[in-house]
């Protein structure tokens, strides 16, 4: 229930700035990107080893909270334009990768399974 408020509020944030006429599917998904990128940004030149430490530390953190409140905000404006349910999507995505990627398969790997 929680999300279904959440994109109620968007609704009547974008509706109250008259954006709807920006958000259109494409425009969405670039949304989604460039927002993923800005993301990304925060990790460039982070050594692997401490992307964790890094994640943790005050001013890190809430730079990269940000920008997954913008990539989040652009994903579920993305799924309401287009009447795709994120939940049942990511359910039916990781139902189709436990089938792709059994354990015995991929457990440790990075790489894909053969087949």
């Amino acid at each position: 229930m929680a999300l279904a408020s959440l994109v109620e509020e968007l609704r009547a944030f974008v509706s109250e700035r008259d954006w709807g006429q920006f958000h259109d599917p494409k425009n969405l998904a670039m949304l989604l990107a460039s927002e993923a990128g800005e993301l990304l940004a925060e990790y460039r030149w982070i050594p692997n080893h401490r992307a964790d430490a890094f994640s943790r530390e005050p001013e890190a953190r809430q730079r990269i909270a940000n920008e997954i409140g913008d990539v989040a905000i652009a994903l579920l404006l993305l799924c309401d334009r287009t009447g795709i349910d994120l939940e049942a999507a990511a359910q039916e995505k990781l139902a189709r990768n436990r089938q792709r990627y059994p354990v015995e398969l991929a457990k440790g790997r990075a790489a894909r399974p053969l087949g």
